[in-house]
């Protein structure tokens, strides 16, 4: 198999297999290394396994426990010495596996208050976007920002500092405003955005401080939103308007293969109640305002995404990039996701587009999208509005386990910093220099969890080693 450029995989693949499981083990640990490859390579009589979303992860135990009070939360943890709570398995990685114990709060799904007056609304942790927002449109509500899938939960996703897009939005944890956490010794713990000066260690936490239970977040009046989608932007276009096209909505994805010098498809949601001008022009910046509905990636069918063509709607239906009760994005895939300095998208991009012939033969597509700063210490956006390069890989897991040193070397020189659910190789020494509070976390961490009982792989790899 020979792709662009002259690299021929599968000789590489052959000559260096020893290297690369190798490298695998070092980077992962040879046990997360295992799980990262298909779920179909299993061993013929394991019938019994829990997975990710994608299929791409298999977690190391079947024991799941479901919780459904918070009574039933706190006797778990003072009888478990080690345990993971697990979501709606969005995560690639093994943020929240276990080798002993899964507790599961999807159960636990119901808005426990909604506070009008001062506008925010408490969820308990295992509630979705997708469960919430209808429910908080009906009552007049919303929220800030969307990520494009409605499906994760709200609880995962903050502690992942999952994202939406805008240059004035910052991600989905900044509307966090209060959280209750049940810790490993069974002890209920409230942390406040206005009363805690930890607070802002706590909200994007991996994982690593305790059993989040309630979440309260800030809300808004309820708002109406369009989007359209334009074809074939010329890269060059980007390269001299990136900060134009960026703000043209009060949301932006743009989403590219990297060939042919040009962005496949923009997509420019907009609120109804900006008194900005809506964008119905046939050309954006050369680009070509499209005649039909599309998807992300262009050969499947549009039928799961959210309505575009102008059409007006609720915000929770255009936030999103799909809609809820659809399988999302392309299923079987693999994700891996990169911040860097908004100062630098530019420059970044480039860097990307330069690696073109290396990345098409594996990726389904990429996105780019702007995201504000934050104060949350442990968000790939604390102190630095940035620009978030996203891959969705086709299921290759060797070809791309290589290419993401790659790409995270070209990255380097803008202090890249990865999303915490998805695939990447960063090694903690680096990760380190790049979060200012990276010791302060460490310390909460310590201080609500000293035994360890959420500790795993994952944080040991990437925190501790």
């Amino acid at each position: 198999m020979r792709v662009r450029g002259g690299m021929e995989y599968c000789d590489v693949m052959n000559q260096h297999k020893r290297r690369f499981i190798q490298r695998c083990a070092a980077i992962l640990g040879a046990s997360a290394a295992a799980r990262l490859f298909p779920v179909g390579a299993l061993a013929a009589g394991q019938d019994e396994v829990l997975t990710n979303w994608a299929g791409n992860y298999r977690y190391s135990t079947a024991r799941l426990t479901k919780a459904r009070t918070l009574e039933e939360i706190q006797a778990f943890a003072r009888q478990q010495p080690s345990f993971k709570v697990l979501g709606t398995r969005h995560c690639f990685n093994g943020i929240a596996d276990s080798k002993t114990q899964l507790l599961s709060m999807r159960d636990m799904n119901q808005v426990a208050a909604l506070d009008p007056a001062g506008r925010t609304v408490t969820v308990e942790a295992g509630m979705s976007y997708g469960q919430l927002c209808p429910l908080l449109d009906s009552k007049g509500f919303a929220l800030h920002n969307l990520a494009s899938l409605p499906h994760i939960s709200i609880a995962g996703a903050c502690a992942t500092g999952t994202h939406g897009s805008g240059v004035k939005n910052g991600n989905l944890s900044t509307a966090v405003s209060r959280l209750e956490i049940v810790t490993a010794a069974g002890e209920v713990v409230t942390l406040s955005r206005v009363k805690d000066r930890q607070f802002a260690g706590a909200v994007v936490n991996l994982g690593a401080l305790g059993v989040v239970t309630k979440v309260t977040l800030d809300i808004q009046p309820t708002y109406k939103m369009r989007q359209q989608v334009y074809l074939d932007l010329p890269m060059r276009q980007v390269r001299d308007h990136f900060d134009d096209i960026a703000s043209s909505g009060y949301s932006v994805s743009l989403f590219t293969d990297w060939q042919k010098e040009r962005v496949n498809e923009v997509w420019i949601k907009q609120r109804l109640d900006s008194g900005e001008p809506l964008r119905d022009a046939a050309e954006f910046f050369g680009a070509a305002r499209a005649t039909r509905n599309v998807h992300p990636i262009v050969d499947l069918s549009p039928e799961n995404c959210t309505e575009q063509m102008g059409v007006q709607g609720p915000w929770y239906e255009r936030l999103p990039h799909f809609k809820m009760g659809f399988t999302p994005s392309s299923g079987k895939e693999l994700q891996s996701e990169y911040f860097v300095p908004r100062g630098h998208a530019v420059e970044a991009i480039l860097a990307i587009e330069r690696l073109r012939d290396q990345v098409g033969p594996h990726l389904l597509i990429s996105e780019l999208r702007t995201i504000e700063a934050d104060e949350l210490w442990m968000s790939p956006c604390y102190e630095r509005a940035s620009l978030a390069i996203h891959f969705t890989w086709k299921p290759e897991w060797d070809a791309v386990s290589q290419l993401l040193p790659v790409i995270e070397r070209e990255l380097t020189p803008f202090q890249v910093r990865p999303h915490w659910g998805k695939l990447f190789t960063i090694p903690s020494s680096q990760l380190r220099g790049r979060y200012e509070r990276w010791d302060e976390f460490k310390q909460l961490v310590s201080n609500l969890d000293p035994k360890g009982t959420f500790r795993n792989e994952y944080l040991s790899r990437n925190l501790y080693s």
